[in-house]
């Protein structure tokens, strides 16, 4: 019996397994890093999904046998967790086009299809097991071509159309994502994890349609796991080293205004013109302008107007009453990230001008924009991801 292949994939397991539990923990600890506590754990589900269980039922399916019964029902278990990881990973990407909006179609199907293959598993004989030798004890270390997992109709077809859609929509996202974003080398990323996990899930494709020849039992399974768990580890840095991008590509900040507390415009800073800046410019323009008109009340109140909502855009709005003006920032969504961006600049702008300020808290005294004329740098400095 050949034991290469065997140990091969128990060493690679043991190294997804350790790799799936740390990045798992590292998302959950840093779990802000990503946009909002959703975002990440969906990450955290993707990764422990993909990682940690899918890759342990898949080991424990295909490396060892036990039973008939046991092996398929590990088989089943493995299905289940990369169907589930398949719809975390398209929330993310549906989250790459726009932020936090999860469209009905195609997740409605999604739910569906998980559905149905949930019920035709349970049925008897949906996956049946071949042995290609007969085996003396019950538990029993095998070269993994020596056992073969068969689908019935229900259960391939589902799979089938399951993971065809999945690919439509990866690579649709990332199409969409790399049109829409204006910097293209931003979008590689999701582009090539796109086309990756397209790969391995038409190597899937394949292996249930080519059930019964030898060169589905002896290379594509195989290959899927390899490709699949390189594809997992070049997922996992980008995860650790750029969380960035999962908030980053979608969303979109569109100006920058500061007020002081007298309803004066301190400084203002436009971000590069996008749709919905130019569809609701209308609308943004009164509400600033009723907000220049109301802020003097407002600072000196404890319930106080912390965010506006349009049809496509959020106006985030923190008052500084010590310093007396009020950091107004118009984006796509409201989150974490741009509230700690905004949190960041604002502890900058009153450090460095903080004689300016304190000159100023008098809304008597004559107020000279020019001091502030060269806030640009800092703008750009603190919001600079979204340049």
């Amino acid at each position: 019996m050949n034991y290469i292949t065997p140990f091969s994939l128990i060493i690679g397991y043991f190294f997804i397994f350790s790799l799936g539990l740390f990045v798992t923990i590292h998302i959950i600890r840093n779990r802000k890093n990503y946009g909002t506590k959703f975002m990440g754990l969906l990450n955290a589900v993707t990764v422990f999904s993909l990682g940690v269980i899918h890759a342990t039922f898949y080991i424990l399916s295909v490396v060892f046998f036990i039973s008939e019964q046991i092996n398929i029902l590990f088989w089943k278990f493995s299905i289940l967790a990369w169907f589930v990881s398949l719809i975390t990973t398209s929330l993310l990407f549906s989250f790459f086009r726009e932020y936090k909006k999860i469209k009905s179609f195609p997740f409605l199907y999604y739910t569906l299809l998980l559905g149905l293959l949930i019920g035709a598993l349970l049925t008897p004989d949906s996956i049946t097991l071949n042995l290609s030798i007969s085996l003396s004890s019950s538990i029993i270390f095998i070269d993994p071509s020596l056992i073969n997992y068969n689908f019935n109709f229900i259960v391939g077809t589902i799979m089938i159309i399951f993971q065809i859609l999945i690919i439509s929509y990866y690579l649709y996202i990332a199409v969409v994502v790399n049109i829409r974003s204006k910097k293209k080398e931003e979008t590689l990323p999701v582009i090539l994890n796109a086309i990756i996990f397209s790969i391995t899930i038409i190597l899937n494709i394949l292996y249930i349609l080519f059930q019964t020849t030898l060169f589905r039992q002896i290379i594509i399974r195989e290959l899927f796991i390899i490709i699949l768990w390189i594809a997992y580890f070049g997922v996992s840095i980008m995860i650790v080293k750029k969380p960035e991008m999962f908030f980053v590509l979608p969303n979109r900040i569109y100006s920058i205004n500061i007020y002081h507390k007298s309803g004066i415009l301190i400084y203002s800073y436009n971000f590069e013109n996008q749709t919905e800046f130019k569809t609701e410019s209308t609308i943004w323009g009164n509400i600033l302008i009723g907000l220049n008109h109301i802020l003097s009340e407002f600072l000196d109140k404890k319930d106080k107007i912390n965010v506006i909502q349009t049809k496509e855009a959020d106006i985030v709005v923190k008052y500084e009453e010590d310093s007396g003006y009020a950091l107004i920032v118009a984006t796509n969504r409201k989150n974490s990230i741009v509230e700690d961006l905004m949190n960041n600049f604002s502890k900058e702008f009153k450090g460095k001008y903080k004689n300016e300020l304190n000159e100023i808290l008098d809304i008597n005294r004559i107020i000279n924009v020019s001091e502030f004329s060269d806030l640009k740098d800092l703008i750009e400095k603190n919001f600079q991801l979204y340049l």
